[in-house]
C-alpha cells in the first residue's frame, strides 16, 4: 500500500543499520545495492523470511502462506517471524540473527515508515532481495526491490463512500484509525476526507480518532467513550484500523443504535456482523496475496531475475464486502493475487 496494513500499533524508534555479514561472491558498493557477483541461487538455496513488526491478526495469513509457500515454490525454507516487538531496533536484531542463520531472502513489514529504509539498504547491501510488504517507506523514495502492499488511501475512500451510501449519503460521519503519527494514517485520514468533501457538504465528519490500534482494549474504551458521549448524533463510523473495526462492529451492536458500521478486513466478528446486518460493509486487504506474491518475486530475484524498475510500488489490493457477497469475496481476492503474480513476470521483472 503506498503504506500500510490499515493496522500500526509500532513507535517510530530509530533504525539502526545491520551489522554487515558478507555472503559468498557478493562484493559492495557504496549506493547500498548488491552487485552483479550476488550468485544466483536456486530455488532450493533461497530460505525466505517473513518478517512483520510484531504480532498482530492481520498477519496470521502469512504464516499458513508460509508454509504453503515452501512447498509451492520449492525453496529450502520460507519462515515466518513475529518477534520484533514492534520496535524497529529489535526487528534489526531479528532480521541479523535470521541472515545469520542463513535466510537469505526478506519480506519485511517495517516498524518505523520512516526510518526502514535503512535496514533495506543494509540487507541489499548483503546481496540479499528485499520486499517491503504490507507496509510501505514513508515519503517518495523505497529503497526495497519492490513494495507489496493496500493503497491505504484508496482503499480509506473505499470505505468511506461505503458508509456515505450506508448512510443515505448525509449525516454525521466518525473515522477511527491508528498512529496519527504514522503516515500511512495521514494518507486514510486524507481518503476519508476525500470521500465526504465529494458530498457537498451533506455528511460532516463529526470525528477522526486516531491511536486506538494498540490493541482490543484500548479500541473497545474508544468505542465505549465515543458512543457514550455522542452516540445519538452519529449516523455513521468507519474504520481504517483493525482494533477499531472489530470494537465499532461489537460496541454498536450492543448499544442497538441505528449507527451504519463500515470495518476493516475479515475478523469473524465483523464477517458475522455483515452476515447479520449490524455492519453495512468491510474493505478487505490481501494479506495471503501479499505474503504468497512476494516470496514468489524474492525467489525469482534471488534466481537471477531483477526489478524493470527498483522499488516499485504495487497495490496489492482492496475490496468492499457486503451482506450480497459475504459467501464470494475470497475468489475476487484470490483472483487479484493470481494477477499480481502475472504482472511480476510480464511486467515488474527482467529475467534472463
Amino acid at each position: 500500500m503506498n503504506g500500510r496494513p490499515l493496522v500500526r500499533l509500532g513507535g517510530l524508534a530509530a533504525a539502526l543499520m545491520l551489522a554487515a555479514t558478507a555472503t559468498a561472491g557478493c562484493t559492495r558498493k557504496s549506493d547500498g545495492t548488491a552487485t552483479a557477483g550476488t550468485p544466483a541461487r536456486t530455488p532450493d538455496q533461497v530460505k525466505i523470511a517473513l518478517v512483520p513488526g510484531g504480532a498482530h491478526p492481520y498477519f496470521q495469513p502469512w504464516k499458513d502462506t508460509a508454509a504453503k509457500a515452501k512447498s509451492e515454490l520449492g525453496v529450502g525454507d520460507v519462515t515466518f517471524n513475529e518477534t520484533s516487538d514492534w520496535d524497529q531496533t529489535k526487528q534489526n536484531d531479528v532480521l541479523k540473527s535470521l541472515a545469520a542463520q542463513g535466510y537469505n531472502a526478506f519480506g519485511v513489514f517495517g516498524v518505523s515508515p520512516e526510518n526502514v529504509n535503512a535496514t533495506f539498504e543494509d540487507l541489499k547491501r548483503q546481496g540479499f532481495p528485499v520486499a517491503s510488504l504490507a507496509s510501505c517507506p514513508a515519503g517518495e523514495v523505497d529503497k526495497a526491490d519492490f513494495c507489496l502492499s493496500t493503497d491505504v488511501q484508496l482503499a480509506a475512500y473505499k470505505a468511506a463512500q461505503a458508509a456515505i451510501k450506508a448512510m443515505g449519503g448525509q449525516g454525521d460521519l466518525v473515522h477511527l484509525t491508528g498512529n496519527k503519527v504514522d503516515s500511512n494514517t495521514q494518507r486514510r485520514i486524507a481518503g476519508v476526507q476525500k470521500a465526504v468533501d465529494e458530498t457537498g457538504g451533506k455528511v460532516k465528519l463529526l470525528q477522526t480518532v486516531t491511536d486506538v490500534d494498540k490493541d482490543l482494549q484500548t479500541a473497545q474504551k474508544a468505542v465505549a467513550d465515543l458512543l457514550a458521549a455522542k452516540g445519538d448524533r452519529i449516523q455513521g463510523i468507519v474504520n481504517t484500523a483493525y482494533n477499531p473495526a472489530v470494537a465499532s462492529a461489537e460496541g454498536v451492536k450492543r448499544a442497538k443504535l441505528p449507527i451504519k458500521v463500515v470495518a476493516i478486513d475479515d475478523d469473524k466478528t465483523i464477517l458475522a456482523g455483515i452476515a447479520d446486518g449490524s455492519v453495512a460493509a468491510t474493505v478487505l486487504q490481501n494479506p495471503v496475496g501479499q505474503a504468497s506474491v512476494g516470496s514468489y518475486a524474492l525467489t525469482k530475484l534471488a534466481g537471477g531475475c531483477t526489478m524493470k524498475q527498483p522499488g516499485v510500488i504495487i497495490d496489492s489490493g482492496s475490496f468492499v464486502v457486503t451482506k450480497d457477497d459475504i459467501d464470494t469475496y475470497d475468489t475476487d481476492r484470490q483472483a487479484k493475487t493470481d494477477e499480481l503474480k502475472k504482472a511480476f513476470d510480464s511486467q515488474y521483472l527482467s529475467c534472463k
